[in-house]
């Protein structure tokens, strides 16, 4: 038993003792709150018993040593009670008071007003509600499938969050995989932001619904010590994911907030402060010191480390043959199988993406999520966590589900790869549902992104291979038809590079293209050389970053450009053409300028027929380069009508 200001707090330490701990952090959450003048004390209130317990008695954690891979993990997916985390961080003794009371939620400051991994006890970012959880399945299917580690992973999700379905999207994955080292524990504390909660403290109702996705479900007064201290042990029994539903009461400590609408996301005010930190009991130093985890045997080592060192041999394809782009990232996958750091992530759309290559190559690192989009991303994210590169895959369409997902990865800074197939109107007959066409937008947002959209198999294959030791999140947008292979096995494509595929001296226009459009992009070439135009055709494969030395090159040397893009006019690669050249003061000398992308809602049709439309044929973009010029034509005596490529290359 520890005396109620000083001492250590630890499995062996009496539930009197566990209770000041709880005390005690509700108190620093109310200091670091007020003190910031913002935050969400009673959202770390109603959870402060529950951690206290866990902390203290289960959680298998040296706080010395965040790195440590046979740790517990523990993840706030109620990522707004941050003071509560941050609290507990000073008594594990990892922070000091000063940091606590003087840098929470201030500029330039590691503890920020949600959880991010600036800290090293933080695995990932969370504070968009509903993420949480889907982590957490990640992180314990790489512990148990992966690595053969005895870690446990606890979550602490907010009721308000069980109305996300990604929720049970996770609770799914995790019940159908019985991810026994995964426990939740939900704060239903009855109110979220604008009053109650979808099920108030109806535990009966979210049990049966935990229990329908194949998960255990526990119901405990979530202030009785020992009843959560019973809970978090059964949890810890048995082979089956469990969900511990905790009936606690929001502001539960400071009688005036308690339980009382109108208090999320408020500081207590100075004299409130005050009255709480009396009512709580005062100031305390109780450092805290759970049980430690220990080696497990057998665990495979790091992959992050040993990822890198195998050879990768990557599929080869002739030059003139068609192949598509998605079929040349699957060979490429399985090429890049040899690394043990790789892991493949499909949304039941694996004989489409290709991702069943790698599935049938390495079955132990292949990972199905089924239609649950949000939830493979998540995933992805904790397997990046614990040192895995994964590669993902779906419909570019169905990406924008999880968009959300992917921004929080960024935030997070790991490192995943993404694969976009059947992008644009060249898909054809399936019609607009299934196009990706915001894709290229989309992915361009994410903070730190790389984007790549190759046009035909070799660069596809070597693009998807420069992917797997890029930092941050790459997007990879593969075609759904077969084309001609354009370049030579073994040719480089260098992130932030492009390829010239046509240039003279004589160039009077520039066509520039991603994908499917560098093909029409070369028609148009041969077509505009039949009126004596040169042409210069630009294969911009790398949308992000862009290359924007051979961009202001071509508009030096020719005056005008032609951007063509299956895509949406919006964000896409020709607004990032236009701002590269602004930025380097080149938009404005360019004599003539026209983007040809996707302006209307297309239909069902044919490939040849929708980008004929969509003005993306090689008829069409000949005809657009025609109207930049203004019909006004001379003969090159470098035109190259037979259509050999000349190419060059920049990055």
């Amino acid at each position: 038993m520890t005396s109620a200001e000083t001492g250590r707090v630890g499995p062996d330490t009496d539930l009197g003792g566990v209770f000041e701990l709880a005390q005690q952090l509700r108190v620093d959450s109310v200091r670091a709150s007020t003190a910031a003048g913002s935050g969400h004390p009673t959202s770390s209130l109603s959870a402060a018993d529950v951690i206290a317990v866990l902390a203290a008695r289960h959680l298998r954690y040296d706080w010395q040593d965040p790195a440590n891979p046979d740790n517990d993990h523990l993840i706030f997916s109620k990522g707004h009670a941050s003071p509560l985390l941050y609290s507990l961080f000073k008594a594990a003794g990892v922070i000091g008071e000063q940091e606590l009371l003087t840098t929470y939620r201030r500029a330039g400051a590691r503890l920020q007003g949600h959880p991010t991994p600036v800290l090293p006890w933080v695995d990932l970012a969370t504070g968009s509600l509903g993420q949480g959880v889907a982590y957490a399945v990640g992180i314990a299917l790489a512990g148990r499938e992966l690595e053969h580690r005895d870690y446990r992973v606890w979550a602490l999700c907010g009721d308000s969050e069980m109305a996300e379905g990604s929720v049970w999207e996770a609770l799914d994955r995790a019940g159908r995989r019985r991810l026994g080292n995964l426990t939740v524990i939900v704060d239903v504390n009855r109110l979220g932001q604008c009053g109650p909660t979808e099920l108030g403290w109806d535990l009966d109702a979210y049990a049966r619904r935990v229990a329908a996705f194949g998960c255990r479900p526990l119901t405990v007064e979530g202030h009785d010590l020992a009843a959560v201290d019973r809970a978090l042990t059964q949890a810890t029994e048995g082979d089956e994911p469990t969900v511990v539903l905790a009936r606690t009461v929001k502001g539960r400590g400071v009688t005036e907030v308690a339980d009382a609408d109108g208090w999320h996301g408020k500081p207590l005010p100075d004299d409130l402060a005050d009255r709480a930190l009396v009512e709580l009991g005062g100031l305390r130093a109780l450092t805290v010191q759970g049980p430690a985890p220990s080696p497990t045997r057998g665990a495979v080592g790091s992959p992050r480390r040993d990822g890198g060192r195998a050879a990768v041999d990557l599929p080869r394809f002739e030059v003139g043959e068609k192949a598509a782009s998605r079929a040349a990232f699957g060979k490429a996958l399985v090429a890049l199988g040899v690394r043990p750091d790789i892991v493949v992530l499909d949304a039941e759309v694996g004989n489409s993406t290709h991702t069943e290559d790698f599935g049938e190559a390495y079955p132990e690192r292949f990972f199905q999520s089924y239609i649950a989009e949000q939830q493979m991303i998540a995933t992805a994210v904790g397997f990046a966590v614990r040192g895995y590169h994964p590669f993902a895959s779906t419909f570019a369409a169905f990406l924008t589900r999880a968009h959300d997902f992917i921004r929080m990865a960024a935030i997070s800074q790991v490192a995943l790869s993404l694969c976009g197939t059947h992008a644009g109107v060249e898909i054809g007959p399936d019609g607009p549902s299934q196009m990706g066409l915001e894709d290229l937008a989309m992915m361009r947002s994410v903070l730190g992104s790389t984007v790549l959209s190759p046009s035909d198999a070799t660069s596809a294959a070597a693009l998807t291979a420069a992917m797997a030791d890029l930092p941050g999140i790459s997007y990879l947008r593969a075609t759904r038809g077969a084309y001609p292979v354009l370049y030579e096995a073994g040719e480089k494509f260098p992130v932030g590079g492009s390829k010239t595929l046509r240039h003279s001296k004589e160039d009077r226009i520039t066509l520039a293209g991603t994908g499917v459009t560098v093909h029409t992009c070369l028609e148009a070439a041969d077509r505009l050389a039949a009126h004596g135009v040169a042409a210069r055709v630009l294969d911009l494969y790398s949308v992000k970053p862009l290359d924007c030395d051979a961009l202001v090159r071509a508009a030096a040397e020719t005056g005008a450009i032609v951007v063509a893009e299956d895509h949406h006019v919006q964000g896409g690669l020709g607004e990032a053409v236009l701002s590269a050249l602004a930025a380097r003061g080149a938009a404005e000398s360019l004599g003539g300028w026209a983007h040809l992308a996707v302006r209307d809602l297309p239909g069902s049709g044919t490939p040849e027929e929708l980008l004929d439309s969509a003005g993306l044929s090689g008829t069409r973009i000949a005809e657009a380069a025609l109207a930049v010029l203004g019909g006004r034509h001379r003969t090159s005596a470098h035109q190259n009508p037979q259509g050999n490529p000349q190419r060059e290359e920049a990055s």
